[in-house]
């Protein structure tokens, strides 16, 4: 299993540099079921951050993306099960994809509820607001 950056799956989702593309490109289409690469909760997080701030991809683009990721045999997405309910409630929503996950990880944990000084996630997400 290989580990994937960040910075890897910009350059394969966005194509927006000829030579590291070509290399983000070579090595996914290199991965295989018996040599996965490996994207953490911590990348899914920053390439959803990246792409949308950086480069204004819209929610159903990033909906595919995560999609991608997910149904792909040649990549392991830490913790899927969890990924794909909050790319559900992502999906289904007006929450931020890394609000969805914090709600979905607390819930997986046994969590009665997740508490945010954050307005957005708890109208949002779900969250219950402190104060």
């Amino acid at each position: 299993m290989i580990g994937l950056d960040t910075n890897v799956l910009v350059r394969y989702f966005v194509k927006d540099d000829p030579e590291q593309t070509r290399l983000a490109v070579g090595l996914v289409h290199a991965l295989s079921p018996t040599e996965p690469g490996f994207v953490s909760l911590a990348v899914l997080v920053e390439l959803i951050w990246v792409i949308t701030r950086r480069y204004r991809m819209k929610r159903d683009a990033i909906s595919g993306t995560l999609a991608i990721l997910l149904a792909s045999r040649e990549i392991i997405v830490e913790q899927s099960d969890i990924v794909r309910a909050a790319l559900h409630f992502y999906r289904s929503g007006n929450a931020g994809f890394a609000d969805c996950l914090i709600a979905c990880s607390a819930r997986a944990a046994g969590c009665s509820r997740t508490l945010t000084f954050d307005r957005r996630a708890a109208r949002d997400a779900g969250m219950e607001l402190i104060g």
